[in-house]
């Protein structure tokens, strides 16, 4: 019994202790998430040591957030927090990975400077004409999925200690997990296709007593991903995400679909209309692969029914001399 009292009183000191606390400390390693450290070029400066690194950059990329999505409702509202954009920009340029480029809210501050260029009013050699832009060669899109088990362990603790002694009960039931998983998908801005997709997650337990004994304003007043326990939680998972597509992107490999990309796919469809290439254009296509089919005139004579036996046998697709679409598939590649 009296350990449980001791247990209440030490836990509300401490609360108390926090309250009466008004020193400012810079720096401080308990307001930091696991994306911390700063970055210039690629350069790092006090980068987490969990960030996955790369000895060069394969490309530039934009973070891309659906701001009408329902976990982005959730992320703001709910949360509280911020886009993910920022600690997403920080982990990229850290890893040394990709080029960040900017896609987001700051292009409109671009664009401004370029219309007051239009009009004349920048100087002369302000040098903000057209062509200085750096296009984006990939995207990065996030999606999170949020979790507050706000009963179990510290919920069942709570109801054990609620008969013996009140304070301890409230702050037992205060125990709470935070967990959060994240989904990251980098996708080729020139063919749209999908390159990587990695799912990350991270749980942290939080005392929530702090909050609960000092008031509502305490609660709310941090409101950033430093500040709060399902902010340091959604950065983790981030992280532990952005981690995986890095490890994928190392070891990657394009997918082939025979026949080419986006030319019909191999599972047919019942009256899909076949893929348009005239006889002309496939004698073009096969004199310029070094089947010789002669002029190209539009019709599959006996020359031209050789070259295409040639051609199908060196693509390994069946070898029939006639211009039927996994032919055409090659063709177009």
């Amino acid at each position: 019994m009296k350990s449980k009292l001791l247990l209440g009183v030490s836990a509300l000191g401490i609360a108390l202790g926090l309250a009466g606390c008004s020193s400012m400390q810079m720096g401080s390693t308990a307001a930091k998430t696991e994306v911390t450290g700063a970055v210039g070029g690629s350069e790092s400066q006090n980068a987490s040591n969990k960030l996955e690194r790369c000895d060069a950059s394969l490309g530039t990329i934009a973070v891309i957030e659906d701001t009408s999505a329902s976990w982005y409702g959730t992320l703001t509202g709910a949360y509280k927090l911020g886009p993910t954009t920022p600690v997403l920009k920080l982990m990229i340029q850290q890893s040394n990975c990709f080029v960040v480029v900017e896609r987001g809210q700051a292009m409109g501050a671009m664009m401004g400077e370029r219309a007051l260029q239009q009009s004349g009013e920048l100087r002369s050699r302000s040098n903000f004409g057209k062509g200085q832009m750096v296009s984006a060669d990939y995207a990065l899109s996030p999606s999170i999925t949020f979790s507050d088990d706000a009963g179990g362990v510290g919920a069942a603790l709570g109801g054990l200690l609620g008969a013996h002694n009140r304070t301890a009960a409230a702050l037992a039931g205060s125990l709470s997990a935070k967990e959060a998983s994240a989904v990251l998908s980098v996708i080729d801005n020139r063919s749209s296709v999908q390159l990587a997709a990695a799912e990350g997650s991270a749980k942290n337990w939080d005392f929530g007593m702090t909050a609960g004994l000092l008031g509502r304003s305490f609660a709310a007043s941090g409101g950033g991903y430093a500040n709060t326990p399902e902010g340091k939680v959604i950065v983790a998972a981030l992280m532990d995400a952005y981690n995986g597509v890095v490890r994928a992107v190392r070891n990657y490999r394009a997918q082939e679909v025979r026949g080419g990309l986006g030319t019909g796919g191999n599972l047919r469809v019942q009256g899909a209309a076949p893929n348009p290439m005239s006889v002309q254009e496939a004698q073009t296509r096969l004199n310029k692969l070094g089947f010789d089919v002669g002029k190209p005139d539009g019709r599959i004579g006996p020359k031209t029914q050789v070259q295409l036996r040639e051609f199908q046998q060196s693509r390994q697709i069946p070898v029939t001399g006639r211009l039927d679409q996994e032919t055409i598939g090659e063709l177009s590649r």
